[in-house]
């Protein structure tokens, strides 16, 4: 599966680096991570990760693969 979780402002790259599993852009005031995410258990890993460090999850939705 493939995912896409949009969160709310530029975060620095020390930050996202708590994703090394997950690839990231920013862009339009959000940065999106993406990548490929290995079952509903790791899923809820990354959205408790968030979570964990004050990120605003704007999106999250799984992409065509």
């Amino acid at each position: 599966m493939h995912y896409e979780i949009r969160v709310d402002g530029h975060q620095p790259e020390a930050l996202t680096s708590s994703f090394p599993e997950l690839e990231h852009v920013v862009m339009s005031g959000q940065t999106v991570l993406f990548g490929h995410v290995i079952d509903e258990a790791h899923l809820y890993e990354l959205l408790a990760r968030c979570q964990s460090l004050g990120l605003r999850v704007l999106e999250m939705r799984q992409l065509p693969e």
